[in-house]
């Protein structure tokens, strides 16, 4: 297993991690050990599998003007990390992207790319990786099963790398990207098509009507909506909740065609 270096605690992965445990937990030591990197600082796995709700639930515990920045910055949340981790995650794809497929061009390059850095992916591998059980959320936001979303897990994932990175650089971000998207990037004998473009094609190719999306609901902050598409077609459902709409329908639909799959 690999092991962090000495760059310490960088003020960009967030200086208000509350009740970062002393020592590493049960939970923490499987997640190493899977993503196959021991973290030197490990405030920053911490604040990785730190959902907002969490620390914001912390944050009542402390000073009101303390509370009052905690709430509007999302510190010590895994918001900070899921941005530089989504940074991180695109340059390590398409380097493997050009180093394993020469031939191919940007037409090619670019949808094998948006599939491999998807919600969808992402969440895949949380699974695999157990994260669900891992992260830390609000006790209100555990039962309204948060830990499952899809974008929550995505999100997840994404500030895990960012932390390696943050905590180690691009070799062990590296190593962890390309054990944890082997399967994903080895399924890709060709380059996949937008899920709805393929959604409306299998219904096309069968004589069936097209897939209707619909709304389901809307919430969330103007900075962070959360949208939940449902598409329906052939007789199922399937239904996407990301940030935008149209990431939403896409997600949607994925899941849809994984069905008929």
């Amino acid at each position: 297993m690999a092991h962090g270096n000495s760059l310490g605690t960088p003020v960009f992965g967030g200086s208000l991690i509350m009740d970062a445990p002393a020592t590493p937990t049960a939970e923490f030591e499987r997640i190493e050990a899977y993503v196959g990197y021991c973290f030197r600082n490990a405030a920053l796995l911490h604040e990785a599998l730190t959902h907002r709700s969490a620390a914001h639930q912390r944050s009542s515990a402390i000073g009101r003007r303390t509370r009052q920045s905690v709430a509007r910055r999302g510190a010590g949340s895994n918001e900070r990390l899921e941005f530089i981790g989504d940074r991180v995650l695109g340059l390590l794809m398409a380097e493997w992207l050009l180093e394993r497929f020469p031939d191919e061009q940007e037409g090619a390059l670019g949808p094998r790319h948006a599939h491999l850095v998807s919600r969808a992916v992402l969440a895949h591998i949380a699974e695999d990786m157990a994260l669900p059980s891992a992260l830390d959320v609000a006790e209100h936001e555990a039962r309204a099963g948060v830990r499952q979303m899809a974008n929550v897990l995505a999100d997840a994932v994404e500030a895990i790398l960012g932390a390696i990175y943050l905590d180690g650089g691009l070799e062990p971000a590296r190593a962890f990207v390309r054990r944890a998207w082997n399967n994903a990037i080895v399924a890709q004998a060709r380059p996949p098509k937008d899920p709805k473009t393929a959604l409306q094609e299998w219904v096309l190719a069968r004589g069936l009507p097209l897939p209707v999306y619909k709304v389901v609901s809307t919430d969330g902050p103007s900075h962070a909506p959360r949208f939940v598409i449902s598409v329906e077609a052939s007789g199922r459902r399937g239904e996407g909740v990301a940030g935008s709409k149209r990431a939403a329908e896409s997600e949607a639909a994925a899941r849809l065609l994984s069905q008929f799959d």
